[in-house]
């Protein structure tokens, strides 16, 4: 694809090596020879992303991260591999857009400033959720869900993996877990809210009541592209439409439905619990959701299987590397047992 672009835009080819495998990223990491000057974009799925993270951070490179499962794995291994303020730059919509209103609710511009540590300042975090493709439904309304179903996104067009999760708003889960770890805010002061036009990304309520919202197209090209250029905002005209001011339009907020989407409840009570049950948490899903996938679960067996796993798991207070890799493995083991267990003993 690569390779395909360049010649349509006439460049030369621009692939001189190709590295493949498991640690393929974390070799182009190390080998290139990486400084501050350099931006590393982490866009794996899953937590195989967490080596490539740990990599360029030690680099000192600046790191746009789109893999949350790097910090909802890594924790506190993510951050004190960091060399510098500033050095990570999310690319999630959600965290794109508190970072920029963190940085707007100050005088000090980007995140190099102090604006993240500055928590005295921030009453709360509201992460916006677009509720997914089957928001308003109640329990009962949730039997029997297709794979082709789950897939069909009300707003965003996302790859498989993302869009179970957001489904199950499970991606939600993890996005409040990876919100408390940039930006260092207890997930007491993390809340969720439902907003279906998924136009407004997230917002920052400051404590003289004041709240600062960040507003654009439901398209990640705009945050991907703030992530390559920050703090400078790239020039996109002609290449993403803005919103459209002139014309009428509503935009509503709801609860999130716990009861039905318990989700999110299920990751604050991994954050609770211990350094690794977030890990525990991504190991499951993951495997949970390649099932559903394959057919060999039922949409709602994922939560399910999740909060099995992670109701299993007793816990390290003070990880190392080799002990969050060994968690993970542990429970990705338990949960194919699971879902053996519901597959008449056949895991797909």
């Amino acid at each position: 694809a690569l390779v395909a672009a360049a010649t349509a835009a006439g460049r030369p080819d621009p692939v001189t090596t190709i590295l493949t495998g498991p640690d393929a990223a974390t070799t182009a990491v190390e080998a290139a020879g990486l400084g501050p000057d350099d931006t590393v974009v982490n866009g794996i799925t899953g937590s195989v992303g967490l080596l490539p993270t740990l990599a360029a951070l030690r680099s000192g490179a600046r790191l746009a991260l789109a893999n949350k499962e790097s910090l909802v794995v890594g924790g506190a291994l993510v951050r004190q591999s960091l060399t510098r303020p500033g050095q990570v730059v999310p690319v999630d919509s959600e965290h794109s857009a508190i970072a920029q209103a963190l940085a707007s609710g100050r005088h000090e511009k980007g995140l190099t400033s102090a604006v993240i540590s500055e928590r005295s300042e921030v009453r709360r975090l509201v992460l916006t959720a677009s509720g997914g493709p089957f928001r308003g439904r109640s329990c009962a309304e949730l039997t029997g869900i297709s794979a082709a179903a789950a897939l069909n996104h009300p707003t965003w067009d996302m790859g498989p993996v993302v869009t179970i999760n957001s489904s199950t708003l499970i991606n939600k889960g993890l996005e409040l877990i990876e919100a408390h770890l940039l930006f260092d805010v207890p997930p007491e002061q993390i809340d969720v809210v439902v907003h279906p036009q998924s136009v407004i990304h997230s917002m920052v309520e400051f404590t003289d009541g004041a709240t600062i919202a960040q507003a654009s197209p439901p398209d990640m090209r705009l945050p991907i592209a703030l992530g390559l250029t920050w703090p400078r905002r790239p020039d996109l005209s002609g290449l993403v439409a803005p919103n459209d001011w002139r014309e009428p339009i509503s935009w509503t907020f709801e609860p999130l439905d716990s009861e039905a989407f318990p989700a999110v409840d299920l990751a604050r009570s991994a954050v609770a619990a211990s350094p690794t049950h977030p890990a525990v948490l991504n190991a499951a899903n993951e495997q949970a959701v390649a099932a559903f996938l394959g057919g060999g679960i039922e949409w709602l067996d994922i939560v399910e299987i999740d909060a099995t796993v992670l109701g299993e798991h007793e816990g390290l207070a003070s990880p190392s590397l080799d002990d969050v890799l060994a968690v993970e493995t542990w429970a990705r083991t338990r949960a194919d047992e699971l879902i053996a267990a519901r597959n008449g003993g056949i895991h797909s």
